[in-house]
């Protein structure tokens, strides 16, 4: 994919959240759409996919506090947005993008699955029976941490030694 690798840093960082957002939309409203009321068992007892709405931050805490924490995740993902531009490596842009997307999604849910300005629910349907409910812009914000630890590293690993 030699045009990616021509990208400035930052469209590299908004095409990866890009791709990211639609595929969290896009399992959200499959999620909506067939699992109302309808779980679906993937292994009796250990994972079924089934809609929960969390108004809350991860792990359903700070419940009630949805349009603090929007706030607050619009101004992370605009400062994601601005480090972008500033990695050296890019597989820490890609790992930035990752979790702009990630958090994007979540803020989609905010803004347009309530009432007011910020105060949706996010929806969840990946349902381990020993953890917390999440869904795929959860998942990518962890894979995108991964990918930007080890970008840094790799960055790290091959920066030029600085003479003392």
């Amino acid at each position: 994919m030699p045009i990616l690798t021509r990208l400035p840093n930052r469209a590299l960082a908004a095409l990866v959240a890009l791709v990211v957002v639609g595929l969290d939309v896009a399992t959200k409203d499959w999620a909506l759409n067939r699992l109302q009321g309808d779980p679906i068992s993937v292994i009796d007892g250990f994972l079924r996919f089934a809609v929960a709405r969390n108004p809350g931050a991860s792990f359903s805490s700070f419940q009630g506090s949805g349009s603090i924490i929007g706030l607050l995740a619009i101004g992370v993902a605009i400062y994601i947005a601005k480090m972008a531009g500033e990695m050296g490596h890019r597989l820490e842009v890609v790992g930035l993008g990752i979790i702009l997307g990630g958090a994007v999604g979540n803020i989609v849910d905010r803004v347009f699955r309530g009432d007011g300005l910020l105060d949706g629910a996010v929806v969840d349907f990946i349902d381990f029976s020993f953890f917390p409910t999440f869904n795929l812009a959860d998942t990518f914000l962890w894979v995108g941490v991964g990918t930007l630890v080890i970008g840094g590293w790799l960055a790290h690993r091959h920066a030029e030694p600085v003479d003392e």
